[in-house]
């Protein structure tokens, strides 16, 4: 079900009788919950509970997560759209600045390693193989289109490792700036 909220709605807004939009809310949310495969809710209500929980620290501190640029870690990037990396996945930490870490999500795909711009002439650019890292069981690849800042609360653990300092890490890097800033979309 679409939705458009105008401004309207924001200026008429009740405070004292937002009791009905959480009731049809809920009504709403149980039905697009009971739509899904068992695959898809498990996904959406980890998600869910993850937030409830983490929503209020400011960083993996308050969780006893040591997260450092390079980190290969277990993330909850949280519900999402169509054509977004969304729930739990991989990620790859590129920076950290304030609590906040910038990081590329990652898949184990085969169909989505064999399209990679560094094993295929004519793979696809945002796409980045970095193998089988240590940590993990099955080698990866990135979505550089993907990548974002989060709140550092969304790790989940610190599985691998790529050294900032490599000329692996560096190409990342360097391929990031490439299809952000540079590509053929901003010509």
């Amino acid at each position: 079900m679409f939705i458009k909220i105008k401004e309207q709605w924001f200026r008429d807004y009740d405070v004292d009788n937002h009791e009905q939009l959480i009731k049809e809310y809920l009504k709403d949310y149980e039905a697009f919950l009971r739509k899904m495969t068992s695959w898809q809710q498990k996904k959406e209500c980890i998600s869910g509970y993850n937030r409830i929980h983490r929503m209020n620290y400011w960083s993996s501190e308050a969780l006893n997560i040591d997260v450092s640029v390079g980190d290969v870690c277990y993330i909850d990037f949280g519900h999402a759209y169509i054509n977004e990396n969304g729930y739990q996945h991989f990620g790859l930490v590129l920076a950290s600045h304030n609590h906040k870490l910038l990081v590329i999500p990652m898949t184990s795909k085969a169909s989505s390693i064999q399209q990679a711009r560094n094993l295929n002439d004519e793979g696809k650019r945002h796409l980045y193989y970095i193998g089988k890292i240590r940590g993990l069981n099955k080698p990866s690849v990135l979505f550089l289109n993907d990548c974002k800042f989060i709140n550092s609360a969304r790790i989940i653990s610190v599985n691998g490792h790529i050294a900032p300092n490599s000329a692996m890490f560096r190409e990342i890097r360097y391929y990031l700036n490439l299809g952000l800033f540079q590509d053929d979309v901003l010509k």
